[in-house]
């Protein structure tokens, strides 16, 4: 799946998520810093990430890692090649 696409999907999910418009949302948008998500709201996310994209679990180890909308693209990206 092409980045672009794989971004699209995160763009809308993202949206949905912290009820914000999708055209607000880019791959630089941070988590905390720009949509005020605290952790419980970065796990649920990833939690629907992991459903959409049927990528498994993540480890905690990575979610800790994930602090913008590019950060989780590129992880998707990394686990959809595997």
């Amino acid at each position: 799946m092409p980045i672009e696409d794989i971004f699209q999907s995160m763009r809308e999910l993202v949206a949905e998520h912290f009820e914000v418009n999708p055209e607000e949302i880019t791959m630089d948008t941070e988590f905390e810093g720009d949509l005020g998500a605290d952790s419980v709201d970065v796990v649920e996310l990833v939690m629907s990430v992991e459903d959409t994209f049927e990528i498994g679990e993540t480890p905690e180890d990575v979610v800790t890692t994930l602090k913008t909308v590019g950060d989780v693209v590129n992880y998707i990206a990394g686990k959809l090649e595997d």
